[in-house]
């Protein structure tokens, strides 16, 4: 397929967590077209079969792929775990695959850091993937990974910024083994949503490290190698989901401060 710099470039992820990184990309690339797939129907990703995960993110590559999409991003740490080897098969050379893991543990790997600690879902930490990445490229870092459930359903139904979501918060990082880490990585794209107060728990003594702008500036470089960037200035924004859920046009306006009109579509049904 004949790509263009004006052709947009998709991301999808399992709900609103995946804006964190599509507001970080229109921060940095203001010219770029996005369209963007919340799967809400099947939401969170993180408890899913990995024949799950796989099917669904088949089904919404596809998609993208028919909106003509330059390259497509891997908005969701579970999908970019679980099926990023299979989506790469799938796609071929068609368009660049970008997932969230590698521009992430790329960046921890130039800084200097002896005590990390990575939050995700289930499926996420399951994987191994971040440990896994990690430890390879520097055998004597000190990994540690814990599942941080529910955080995600938490985020989805609103509960930010109270007192439920600060006791889940203080419940789940209160944990024996997340003492004396020096990094956390925010290892699920909706976590950045409440950065905040993990870093206040912590006294904002820590390095809280979250995906979206690094892997705005992994995009970037790739748009850049492959003279992909667009220089246009009409840049559109379209956002579909699989489920329609009022906190995902809630989040979807707080992030790029527009009218969003979302559109169902249902590959399932």
């Amino acid at each position: 397929m004949k790509l263009s710099p004006s052709q947009p470039i998709g991301i999808f992820d399992s709900g609103v967590g995946g804006l964190t990184v599509a507001h970080a990309i229109r921060q940095l690339l203001p010219q770029e077209s996005i369209i963007y797939f919340g799967d809400t129907a099947h939401l969170p990703y993180g408890d899913k079969s990995a024949e799950s995960i796989i099917c669904y993110s088949r089904k919404i590559v596809g998609f993208l792929l028919e909106k003509k999409c330059k390259t497509i991003l891997v908005a969701c740490n579970t999908a970019s775990a679980v099926a990023f080897k299979d989506l790469k098969k799938f796609l071929g050379v068609q368009v660049q695959l970008v997932n969230v893991i590698d521009p992430v543990t790329k960046y921890i790997g130039k800084g200097n850091y002896n005590k990390v600690g990575v939050i995700g879902t289930k499926g996420t930490i399951n994987s191994g993937a971040y440990e896994k990445i990690l430890k390879n490229n520097d055998p004597e870092l000190d990994v540690i990974s814990m599942a941080t459930p529910l955080f995600v359903p938490m985020i989805e139904e609103g509960f930010i910024y109270d007192d439920i979501s600060n006791a889940i918060i203080r419940s789940y990082l209160s944990d024996e083994k997340m003492k004396n880490i020096d990094t956390l990585i925010l290892g699920c794209t909706h976590y950045p949503i409440i950065k905040n107060q993990i870093s206040k728990f912590f006294n904002f003594d820590i390095n809280v490290v979250d995906s979206g702008r690094i892997v705005a500036e992994y995009l970037k470089s790739i748009l850049t190698e492959r003279n992909l960037l667009n220089t246009g200035n009409s840049p559109r924004s379209q956002f579909y989901v699989s489920d329609f859920t009022p906190y995902f046009e809630k989040v979807a306006m707080m992030f790029f401060e527009e009218t969003i009109k979302l559109k169902k579509i249902d590959f399932w049904n």
